[in-house]
């Protein structure tokens, strides 16, 4: 899965790291094959300390290989206060860049560039928020007792924002580690609100993390400490969207212009990871079972209207650009409704990215304007930022799509991205990357554009089971609503297919 970077940033974040030794290598792995390396260095001085994190890691996308870096750096007082930090990663051909400095009156002055693009904006620093250096205090503080419990606020500089994690001390374990074994305290640390996102971390007594597992689409993802040549060592090719599929219980290609049912069990500890929209209704079941039903009518909209987020410019949905706003005029030509603008967008969209591929880490709406590559991702960030310059309120979904067969598989669900648009008093869904909207997308999340909500939303994938898919044709307690010229139903007897 091409979002794997933001899963290491939820190791980063989790896992205050390094605080005495100089220098530390770590081996990343999936299920034990071995797909990158972490560098850190840590330089105390009299009353600062600088801590630097490098990570490479590579994948493959369907025999596609994607190779990721993130440099992360965070300047602190020799007592965890924050001074500086700066954050580089590079997720599609362009590095995006974040740089935060204290100021004089203890707001940060933040320059972000994405795409080539910078915004500079104050951060007002959250209350009890720690870098690496505090996050390691406060876990040398705590203690390493087992059973005890505490709340920690770690800041993630690449997204600028504030991880809440419980902790709680296991204790202490012999690890076998690539170099040897070593006796170390073994924490849980969860995000709070959120079980399914944990990582678990083997510490010393200084708070040095030397092991760190987390769970990742089925996989055992681990960094482990080792010297240099073994950090160094050749990785190894592992496909993560190939495990990202779900495999359909019957061909659904028939059944894309008709409402549809889904009975859908998941494994593992995954709170409900479906959600309520205009288009789609989740009922929970019982016994890991959820019915998801895609495209069935309903007599009015129970969702919130747009939130600020919904309609603001970000880094990555630059909203505000000219660049995007005369492409948006032009496309939409004299369109007289903001339904018939949508359409015309995404119309225009489908074929607007002429290079279609899976070598494109996640790219903004600036530069998918002018590279025109990506997949399913870059169509939704664009869609949605062009809508937003006109005016209207728009949204990432991310989720899943059925298609008949995708890099040597058949019949299966693949991670997929595409736009949601507030028409009227409703969320309105349109694709175009797949070209419409139908009952064969199922929604797990819904943000803003920027690429950390993928991983939020993805991460039950690998832990899904479609078990049924029934048309509404076929069931006795639900008949088939009328549409207004076929297609997937979307609230008030509106067609959503045939709307987009």
């Amino acid at each position: 899965m091409r979002r794997l970077r933001a899963v290491l940033a939820v190791l980063l974040c989790l896992a205050p790291v390094c605080a005495l030794a100089t220098e530390t290598w770590m081996t990343v792995m999936l299920d034990g094959r071995k797909v990158g390396k972490l560098k850190i260095d840590r330089e105390a001085g009299q009353d600062k300390v600088t801590t630097s994190q490098v990570l490479d890691f590579r994948l493959t996308r369907i025999k596609t290989p994607l190779a990721m870096r993130t440099e992360l750096r965070s300047i602190e007082s020799s007592g965890g206060k924050p001074l500086a930090f700066y954050a580089k990663s590079s997720m599609s051909s362009q590095e995006n860049l974040v740089q935060g400095e204290v100021r004089d009156d203890g707001a940060f002055q933040v320059a972000n560039t994405v795409g080539g693009e910078s915004r500079v904006n104050l951060l007002i620093w959250p209350t009890g928020a720690a870098l690496v250096e505090g996050q390691r205090l406060n876990m040398v503080r705590k203690g390493f007792r087992p059973g005890t419990t505490y709340q920690t606020r770690n800041f993630d500089p690449v997204k600028q924002q504030v991880a809440t994690v419980d902790i709680v001390v296991v204790g202490d374990e012999a690890v076998d580690l690539p170099q040897g074994r070593e006796t170390l305290h073994h924490l849980r640390q969860t995000l709070a609100g959120n079980s399914s996102q944990y990582v678990d971390i083997w510490v010393n007594d200084n708070g040095d993390v030397r092991r760190g597992i987390a769970p990742l689409l089925g996989f055992r993802m681990e960094m482990a400490a080792c010297d240099a040549t073994c950090a160094n060592a050749p990785d190894q090719d592992v496909d993560l969207l190939r495990a990202a599929m779900v495999d359909a219980p019957r061909p659904m290609a028939n059944l894309r212009l008709a409402p549809v049912r889904y009975l859908i069990s998941v494994r593992g500890n995954h709170p409900n990871p479906f959600i309520e929209t205009d288009e789609q209704h989740v009922h929970e079941l019982g016994d890991d079972l959820f019915q998801v039903d895609v495209g069935f009518a309903v007599p009015r909209s129970d969702e919130p209207g747009p939130s600020q987020e919904d309609t603001a410019p970000n880094p990555w949905v630059q909203s505000d650009s000219p660049i995007v706003l005369a492409l948006a005029k032009r496309i939409v030509g004299d369109a007289s409704s903001d339904l018939q603008r949508m359409r015309r967008l995404r119309s225009y969209m489908s074929d607007y990215i002429t290079e279609k591929g899976l070598d494109v880490g996640y790219a903004s709406a600036l530069e998918t304007i002018n590279t025109r590559r990506g997949d399913c991702t870059e169509h939704a960030v664009l869609l949605t930022a062009l809508a937003r310059s006109l005016g209207i309120p728009a949204r990432v979904v991310t989720g899943i799509v059925y298609v008949d067969r995708f890099g040597g598989a058949s019949r299966v669900f693949i991670p997929h991205a595409w736009t949601q648009a507030w028409l009227g008093n409703r969320w309105v869904s349109f694709d175009s990357a797949q070209r419409r909207f139908d009952s064969t997308h199922i929604a797990l999340g819904t943000g803003s554009g920027d690429p950390w909500r993928f991983f939020r939303s993805m991460s039950v994938l690998g832990s899904i089971r479609m078990e049924r898919a029934t048309p509404a044709s076929a069931l006795m307690d639900m008949p088939a609503p009328a549409g207004d010229g076929g297609g997937v139903v979307s609230g008030g007897g509106k067609g959503a297919a045939g709307a987009n």
